[in-house]
């Protein structure tokens, strides 16, 4: 049996001439599949469909032209299916990650969010001295000496008080590692809106 002889066999629904022909093709087709996914067993399935799609569409095969330029072709076009579907997926995936990824910050910053209100509160619920202190040294920036002399008391008393509000944050926001970050945008926050208002 020669390839055109099992084209016109196939048409007649022979199962031994589609075996002949996957014998003659099927090899020659995986190693030139595999010059474009350089992945054998992706090729694989590439050829096995083409071969199944040949089965298919036996009927509709011209009988006065060699089998080689339908399996190539339709192993070509397999490849190409494949690498639309590859780049589909992929896209897919890059959108939902993306998408987790911006739902991941929104709750991120919602929970920080969270965290200065509490902040707020704890530094509001410090003695007015000790509040006023923790106030000059991180929103303005004043040292602990020259605090010591606005508001007319010892160094040692400002380092004291820093001392009972960083406790008492930290006892707020115990096993909590982004208390300083905290922190810091609490006071950045309110050092921007004294800005604004100056």
């Amino acid at each position: 049996m020669n390839e055109l002889e099992a084209v016109r066999a196939l048409q007649r629904d022979d199962k031994a001439a589609f075996g002949y022909l996957f014998r003659c093709y099927y090899d020659r087709l995986v190693a030139y599949i595999t010059t474009y996914t350089h992945n054998k067993v992706q090729s694989e399935d590439i050829v096995q469909q083409a071969f199944i799609n040949l089965w298919e569409d036996r009927h509709k095969l011209d009988p006065h032209r060699s089998p080689r330029y339908y399996l190539y072709t339709i192993a070509h076009n397999r490849y190409i299916d494949s690498v639309k579907k590859d780049r589909k997926h992929n896209r897919l995936l890059d959108e939902l990650w993306e998408k987790a990824l911006r739902e991941r910050i929104a709750e991120d910053e919602e929970q920080l969010e969270k965290r200065i209100e509490r902040m707020k509160s704890v530094i509001e619920s410090l003695p007015p001295k000790c509040r006023e202190i923790i106030r000059l040294n991180k929103m303005e920036g004043i040292k602990y000496r020259d605090i010591a002399v606005q508001l007319d008391i010892s160094v040692k008393t400002v380092e004291s008080q820093m001392r009972i509000a960083f406790q008492k944050i930290r006892e707020a926001f115990k096993d909590d590692h982004l208390v300083l970050l905290v922190l810091a945008r609490v006071f950045r926050k309110r050092k921007n809106l004294t800005s604004k208002k100056g």
